[in-house]
């Protein structure tokens, strides 16, 4: 699969990845809320208890720098600043008795927080100090 920033009409290879069971419960959503053509933006901030933290949103229009990927019939967005920390991670929705939800599998992540909201990357300032939330 191929990743294509819009802005430069770049091309990667190792892109974020959606599972079947995340592009089906995007897909529900989608539905549930009558928002035909929207993507699921997936991003970085700065914040949490291990310093980054994970954000995802549903909207209508990629933005000039945005990565754009579709997987199981699901767009997804990624800003060209998240994508530098997010390259290779898999979004997947987990449906198990602690509950159900999005998880992001983060190989650039070095250490987490024990809620799976946050991360920390190699050489990353400890930053964080928060409770997990």
């Amino acid at each position: 699969m191929d990743l294509i920033n819009i802005e430069s009409e770049e091309t990667q290879t190792e892109a974020i990845t959606i599972t079947e069971a995340a592009a089906i419960a995007v897909q529900e959503m989608l539905d549930k809320k009558d928002l035909k053509d929207h993507a699921l933006r997936v991003f970085i901030s700065g914040g949490g208890c291990s310093g980054y933290q994970y954000g995802m949103a549903l909207e209508s229009e990629a933005r000039p720098s945005d990565f754009i990927l579709e997987q199981y019939g699901v767009k997804v967005f990624v800003d060209d600043v998240s994508m530098g920390y997010m390259k290779g991670a898999k979004v997947d929705y987990v449906d198990d008795v602690m509950g159900s939800g999005f998880k992001i599998d983060n190989p650039k992540a070095t250490s987490t927080c024990g809620c799976g909201h946050s991360f920390q990357t190699e050489g990353s300032a400890e930053e964080g100090g928060g409770s997990c939330q």
